[in-house]
């Protein structure tokens, strides 16, 4: 399958994706704030040779970064400005911030149904293949 960051400060959250998408076989790393996503994903600071998920599940509301500060530094990155991004959120109406973001794939409203966001990353990986 596929591999898949999630970057959500809410560990439940985490927790539960992670189940979710390894049980359909998809490989994942997790980031629990905007920080530690761009220091995984070797943005900041640079790391040559860190792994580029193939799509990346970002929520808006976290503590130290927030998702519209990880858009904009992976829209400015050569290697990662591809990667789709699902835009995890409790505010909806909080998307036309992410309109100038040529990355984001679709938008998920907290709370989420599972086969819902199951379905949309497989279709986003189906996509990319």
């Amino acid at each position: 399958m596929g591999l898949v960051m999630i970057v959500d400060d809410e560990r439940d959250v985490v927790t539960l994706l992670k189940f979710l998408l390894e049980k359909d076989g998809h490989r994942i790393i997790t980031a629990f704030d905007g920080a530690e996503a761009l220091a995984t994903l070797g943005v900041a600071p640079p790391r040559p040779g860190a792994e580029v998920p193939e799509v990346i599940i970002l929520d808006v509301m976290m503590p130290i970064m927030d998702g519209y500060t990880v858009s904009a530094k992976l829209a400015s990155h050569e290697t990662l400005r591809k990667v789709p991004l699902v835009i995890l959120t409790a505010k909806g109406e909080m998307r036309d911030l992410f309109k100038l973001s040529a990355n984001v794939a679709t938008y998920i409203e907290k709370p989420f149904d599972p086969r819902t966001l199951r379905d949309t990353i497989a279709g986003i990986l189906a996509k990319k293949k």
